[in-house]
Order: structure tokens, then sequence, then C-alpha cells
């Protein structure tokens, strides 16, 4: 399979679901910075006693932003797809909850 037919197989998925792949990734690549910044912005306000339901919230919706955009736009999307998301936010919030109580706790 060369590269390019790689790259067409890949993007016919987009017509296919009715999701632009670039869009999904831009999203995805996009949301980063601002999910690193409300994780730090959870860990500041935690360590000083304020309230971090705001940037909890934030952070939840940059981390399954890229997949609301799958899960609102996506037409006939196989059932498994939805599966496989729910997986990934299952093992990021596990994930994301370990990584604040290491930083908490390194206080």
């Amino acid at each position: 399979m060369t590269w390019d037919s790689l790259v067409d197989w890949f993007l016919s998925l987009g017509k296919k679901y009715n999701v632009n792949p670039l869009v999904f990734g831009g999203i995805y690549v996009g949301a980063i910075p601002f999910f690193t910044a409300s994780v730090a912005w959870i860990v500041r306000n935690y360590r000083k006693g304020k309230s971090i339901v705001i940037p909890v919230l934030l952070a939840g919706f940059f981390f399954v932003s890229a997949y609301l955009y799958l899960i609102i736009v996506g037409r006939n999307v196989p059932i498994w797809v939805y599966g496989f998301v729910i997986a990934l936010i299952v093992f990021g919030v596990f994930s994301t909850v370990k990584k604040i109580r290491g930083k908490v706790k390194d206080q």
C-alpha cells in the first residue's frame, strides 16, 4: 500500500461518515494546550483551596471536544466506534485524575 492510497483511504472515511478528518484532527490537536492549561488551573486552585469546578468542566470539555464533533456531525458511524470513544474517555479520565493527584501530592 502506497502513502497516497493510504491518504485516499483515510480521507474517504471522512466522506463515508460525514466527518472531516482534518477538522477532527485540528480540534484534537488544538484542544491540547487548553486542556493542559485547565489541568494546571485545577492543580493551582486545589493548592490554594479554591473551587476547582470550572477548571474541571473546562478540562473535560477540551478532552472530549474532538469526540463531540464526531458524535454530533458523524452519520452512520459504526457502533464499535462509539464504544471505542467511550473507552478512550474512561481511560483519559483515569489517567488525568492520576496525573492531577500526582501533581497535588508533590506540594
